[in-house]
């Protein structure tokens, strides 16, 4: 155990079982008495525990009564790994914003940051040099689109925006109701009606070439409405047209993906072979099939027949460009 753990060991032992012999200490928290009385010492003077030695029941205990000096109080236990990704993250993304969109409002925060950082003995300089958040696949936006999009979408206003899409190598004028801002994969997407195609659609905002307010009633789309479209199927290219794919991952594969969510709804099971069957929604096969295809021979598209064509079609066409001329 580390060491803000065994502080609190040391803590509940004392609670509930005090006065305690050192020998209940080693055995408990499976240290040496050189360390055990470090901790002691550490607790005393710098977390101010009252803790005292009795010498007639030969073991250590809470001094009891009301104490002079400072409150004692234990050090929060350290991030989960959740946590600590988030924090981390949130420093990484402040520190990447332009020096004069907040300024002085971020100082604090960072402050805060830092602070938060810095729990029980670990400096926050420690923290960033022994882990390490490693964005990848992000791709640059325009700042200022970013912010012209999130007061219009917070005070309910049309954009006009010059969108760039990348399949067809075109770019195209649309009218746009922001509905909702989606970080996703390290990027930022607009969910938004599109007035062009009548319809809900997902923008990158990476693909925005330009963006400005229009001075026409926006539509509102119910949550309920864009999750239907948007989260009903895998990844965010979704639709209304939801069809299960079946895929099976060899054994080796499976001890990875088993631990892995590809989506809320999945339906998953462990087959006689020790392979292992995963089942997803999806609407569009653009994000699913890159997913799939980065686990090579190691799983296999069992249905429905139209992905699984489309991934052998897929899978030949790389297979071509590697053939000897």
């Amino acid at each position: 155990m580390d060491r803000t753990e065994r502080f609190y060991k040391i803590d509940h032992l004392l609670q509930s079982r005090a006065p305690v012999g050192i020998d209940v200490f080693l055995k408990e928290l499976g240290v040496s008495l050189a360390t055990f009385k470090r901790d002691l010492e550490y607790m005393r003077e710098r977390l101010n525990a009252p803790i005292v030695w009795d010498r007639d029941a030969n073991g250590y205990r809470f001094e009891s009564g009301n104490v002079a000096g400072p409150r004692y109080e234990l050090p929060g236990l350290w991030f989960s790994p959740v946590e600590a990704q988030a924090l981390l993250t949130l420093e990484h993304l402040i520190e990447g914003l332009e020096p004069s969109l907040l300024g002085a409002h971020l100082k604090p925060l960072k402050a805060r940051l830092t602070a938060l950082l810095s729990a029980g003995d670990h400096s926050a300089e420690e923290v960033r040099r022994r882990i390490r958040v490693i964005p990848f696949g992000a791709r640059a936006h325009e700042p200022r689109h970013f912010s012209l999009l999130a007061s219009a979408l917070l005070s309910r206003r049309r954009i006009r925006i010059s969108y760039f899409n990348r399949t067809r190598d075109e770019t195209t004028d649309r009218e746009v109701s922001p509905q909702r801002l989606t970080y996703y994969r390290a990027n930022w997407y607009l969910d938004a009606w599109c007035h062009l195609r009548n319809d809900i659609r997902s923008f990158a905002l990476d693909a925005i070439r330009a963006a400005e307010p229009v001075d026409a009633k926006v539509k509102d789309v119910s949550d309920a409405r864009l999750d239907e479209v948007l989260a009903s199927g895998y990844g965010i290219f979704s639709g209304n047209k939801v069809q299960w794919a079946v895929l099976r991952f060899t054994p080796a594969r499976a001890r990875y993906v088993s631990q892995e969510e590809w989506h809320p709804k999945q339906r998953a099971k462990w087959l006689a072979d020790g392979s292992y069957q995963l089942e997803v929604p999806y609407s569009s096969e653009k994000e699913l099939s890159m997913d799939i295809l980065k686990h090579g021979a190691e799983v296999e598209v069992v249905g429905p027949p139209s992905l699984r064509t489309q991934l052998a079609k897929q899978l030949g066409e790389a297979i071509a460009q590697y053939k000897q001329p």
